[in-house]
């Protein structure tokens, strides 16, 4: 326990760094989950988090598992990911009915990166505390601005930190429990261009709106909608070794509702009719919106064949299907922004292979499938989701008998996915095909005092 306050001191820091780094979360699990809370889960295409339970990253994937650990440990992972988003149009369509103008967007996707850190120590023999902070949600898509797409998004970020003290008890030998507290840090920032050309001359005719240049898609102006909460939830779990060779673990993470506050920002086109820029539409206030971040439910096997060889599973269950819309409202008056979603709950199943080529290396690889929370006729520009299959490769070394490295790699192979969307009376329609694919590099550094 000598070395307990250091690591006070240097967790401080490390506490500021995973707290800045986090903001550049991007989804890459369905929906705006992610997965990616260590290297070693990378490596193993993110099958059988909850059973696994090899270092103190454990605590966020089922907090039952810290009472395999012993002594102090720390774990400190990066996730470098590298999405791709591309749009095709085929047919797209301005606010006012003739063809969008504009392009394809550019690739919506960019590097991020997602941190995450541990800390396990032992209370009593048969009791084990933790704390992580990590991210478990996050999303950015961000288009090129005179993209034919724009009326309807063009950025899109979702940014959470999660701090997660947790406890485990050992109740025997074959059986131990765990819980946790989430105190869970959101940010939100949706930015969407407005044709005031097809606004003014909606309202005001083409005759006064012509000679002053507010023809449709000719003068564009802009919206920035930016908010932020803090919220509360829980995950708990169990870990049962049925032979000491085969152990099943079970987890839950609770919903966190999220009551997001913030303001709504207009940029308006010079020149543009007084009578438009007094509009409550148009006019900068305070919004505010309710996300509902989604409960799952992770049931894992692990199994180890011999010397050298083990396997692991499971199937894990989320509960999209709380999100129902995208609901904005404001302050001053002005009309609800309203985007119907009607997301589906997800299932994901996986399977991984570690091999133990001598004591200082260990190889993983994994695949995992997982169908999409987006219904075709609902799929947006913000979210432009469909299901995917992971491969995941990965190493470990034992640099020694306290301190070890992971590496993981994964390639997700997500289906390319049709969108035809209208949103009136300023959204306009889009009408295309997306592309994606995503890449995963993970490093993870593993200390025992």
């Amino acid at each position: 326990m000598n070395d307990f306050p250091a690591f006070n001191a240097r967790s401080v820091r490390f506490l500021l760094w995973i707290s800045m780094a986090s903001y550049c979360g991007t989804a890459m699990a369905a929906g705006f989950a992610l997965n990616e809370m260590s290297a070693g889960a990378v490596g193993n295409a993110f099958a059988g988090n909850a059973a696994v339970a090899e270092d103190a990253s454990t605590l966020f994937f089922n907090p039952a598992g810290l009472a395999r650990l012993h002594g102090q440990q720390f774990t400190l992972s990066g996730s470098a990911i590298r999405p791709s988003i591309e749009f095709s149009n085929a047919g797209s369509r301005s606010p006012a009915g003739p063809p969008a103008t504009g392009g394809d967007g550019g690739n919506a996707g960019g590097w991020s990166l997602v941190p995450a850190m541990y800390y396990a120590m032992d209370l009593t023999p048969s009791m084990r505390f933790g704390i992580g902070i990590q991210s478990p949600f996050g999303l950015k898509t961000e288009y090129e601005a005179n993209w034919v797409g724009r009326y309807q998004a063009l950025k899109s970020d979702l940014k959470t930190i999660d701090i997660n003290p947790s406890l485990s008890y050992a109740i025997n030998e074959r059986l131990a429990v765990g819980a946790g507290l989430s105190a869970q840090y959101a940010k939100v920032e949706l930015t969407r261009a407005i044709d005031f050309g097809t606004v003014c001359a909606s309202r005001l005719g083409l005759a006064t709106c012509g000679p002053i240049g507010f023809l449709p898609q000719a003068r564009d102006g802009r919206v920035v909608l930016k908010g932020d909460d803090w919220a509360f939830g829980f995950n708990a779990g169990l870990m049962f070794m049925l032979d000491p060779a085969t152990r099943f673990g079970l987890s839950y993470r609770s919903r966190v509702q999220q009551k997001i506050r913030g303001d709504a920002r207009y940029d308006r086109p010079a020149g543009l009719p007084g009578v438009l820029g007094a509009a409550a539409a148009f006019t900068d206030a305070g919004a505010s919106a309710d996300l509902t971040l989604p409960e799952s439910l992770n049931l894992s096997a692990y199994r180890n064949l011999d010397a050298k060889w083990s396997v692991m599973g499971d199937i894990n269950w989320t509960g999209w299907s709380r999100f129902e819309e995208l609901r904005v409202r404001f302050d001053n008056g002005a009309p609800d922004s309203v985007v119907r979603e009607e997301w589906r709950n997800t299932v994901r199943v996986g399977a991984a292979v570690h091999y133990r080529h001598n004591d200082a290396w260990k190889f993983r690889s994994g695949v995992s499938y997982e169908n999409s929370p987006v219904r075709d006729a609902n799929r947006t520009p913000t979210v432009p989701d469909s299901r995917r299959i992971a491969f995941g490769v990965g190493a470990q070394l034992r640099q020694s008998d306290k301190s070890t490295w992971d590496f993981g790699y994964a390639h997700i192979f997500i289906r390319d996915a049709s969108l035809n969307r209208a949103e009136p009376p300023l959204g306009g329609t889009l009408v295309g095909d997306y592309q994606s694919n995503v890449n995963i590099l993970s490093v993870q550094y593993n200390h025992s005092f």
